[in-house]
């Protein structure tokens, strides 16, 4: 654990991965007892591993607690990681084999002491070569390992592949701070770099808590760079903010069969016990969920929400992956998670349905409504515009913003 204030990591816990004997995948943690007998020791977890001497077991998550699958690799960091890795690798092998630029404030590592971590990081200037070495992943099928496809996996592995997602993504560092650049594909149908640019412009402007962001030409295509908002640069090093994905903080399954407990509604209920000032965050919260159905951005699941904490206290984290999802249906369209008494129904009146959950009146919870939907209806365009959204582009995504169902009456 990078503790608050700090720059480097201090041993924290040990976590033990086996088998129950009818085969079931079982974690154990146990905080280490020099790590408890710190005055500034803080839990990994507030809820599900709160500083204590006993033993912690989960058998959910393929036996991961919900902070430490957070650390893990997702879809893209997991595919470069298993084209470089020959032999076969469970979940634990992916969490050691990831580079320490996860999101977070965890390390790992085999021995009692914290791994030194790896500070190299690219600068713009390495964009192009990055944008070859995603491209040079995503051409070979997974299968083949010839020593060009190994050289261009660990090219990745020292830039970065434990962020989440599935699209070619690397840390780099600019400007003094840390950024995470987010590379288009050839099968895009639009510029993705600058729609979500753009929306993040758009949802800033229905105040909405964003990060900053910045699109970069390289090599004739575009480039996302979105600054994290988990690392903060000192004159010791980076510090790391904690983070716990809303699947965690939810206690969640991330299948999407199981998503019982993937509740926009839950979720301001955890924000109200963990939150510094529930108040404001549930607002940010419902603000997001509201932006999200007049933007149909309709893969907001539960690792697309955090919280993240710089000392003792958590907040909501900034917004993040917002992109429009234009849909076929005119009628209704549904959000990863529920919104309110009708489920999730992107409607404008479900959404006011359950306002006391976000510690709002009915009345301030339609004012918001009315407002945004103001903002998106007669900005998203010129938003778009001016973020180098072209028209052609534009009239593809129309669709997807303040859809002819979310005025209909339930």
């Amino acid at each position: 654990m990078t503790l608050p204030g700090q720059t480097s990591a201090v041993p924290a816990a040990r976590f033990t991965w086996t088998r129950t004997r009818a085969g079931v995948p079982l974690g154990q943690l146990v905080y280490g007892r020099r790590y408890l007998a710190r005055a500034d020791a803080v839990p990994l977890d507030p809820f599900e591993l709160p500083l204590s001497e006993r033993r912690f077991e989960t058998v959910r998550l393929g036996g991961f607690f919900g902070c430490l699958r957070d650390s893990s690799p997702d879809f893209w960091g997991r595919r470069v990681i298993e084209r470089h890795v020959p032999a076969p690798l469970d979940e634990l092998d992916l969490l050691l084999h990831a580079p320490d630029d996860r999101a977070g404030a965890l390390s790992f590592g085999l021995g009692p002491e914290p791994p030194p971590p790896l500070r190299r990081f690219n600068r713009t200037v390495s964009l192009e070569r990055i944008q070859r070495a995603a491209d040079a992943v995503l051409a070979e099928p997974t299968s083949v390992r010839d020593d060009s496809a190994q050289s261009q996996t660990r090219e990745f592995l020292l830039i970065g592949t434990s962020m989440g997602g599935a699209r070619p993504k690397a840390v780099i560092e600019h400007e003094g701070a840390l950024w995470l650049a987010k590379f288009n594909l050839p099968s895009d149908r639009w510029n993705m770099a600058r729609v979500e640019a753009a929306m993040l412009r758009l949802a800033r402007a229905c105040g909405i808590t964003t990060p900053d962001s910045q699109v970069r030409g390289v090599g004739g295509r575009d480039v996302l760079l979105v600054r994290r908002f988990d690392r903060e640069s000192t004159s010791a090093g980076y510090r790391r903010a904690r983070m716990l994905s809303g699947l965690t903080l939810l206690g969640a399954d991330e299948d999407v069969t199981r998503r019982d407990r993937w509740s926009y509604l839950e979720l301001a209920e955890v924000l109200r016990r963990l939150s510094a000032d529930p108040s404001k965050d549930s607002e940010q919260l419902f603000r997001r969920m509201v932006f999200n159905a007049l933007t149909s951005n309709t893969d907001d699941h539960p690792r697309n929400h955090a919280a993240i904490a710089w000392d003792e206290t958590w907040r909501l984290s900034p917004a993040y992956d917002l992109v429009p999802q234009p849909a076929v249906s005119l009628d209704r369209r549904d959000l990863a998670l529920t919104v309110g008494s009708l489920g999730r129904w992107a409607n404008a009146k479900n959404l006011v349905s359950e306002a006391q959950r976000f510690l709002l009146s009915a009345e301030r919870a339609q004012q918001l409504v009315d407002e945004l939907e103001t903002v998106v209806r007669r900005r998203w365009y010129p938003t778009f515009r001016a973020a180098g959204v072209t028209p052609a582009e534009a009239e593809l995504l129309q669709g997807a913003f303040v859809y002819p169902g979310f005025r209909h009456a339930p």
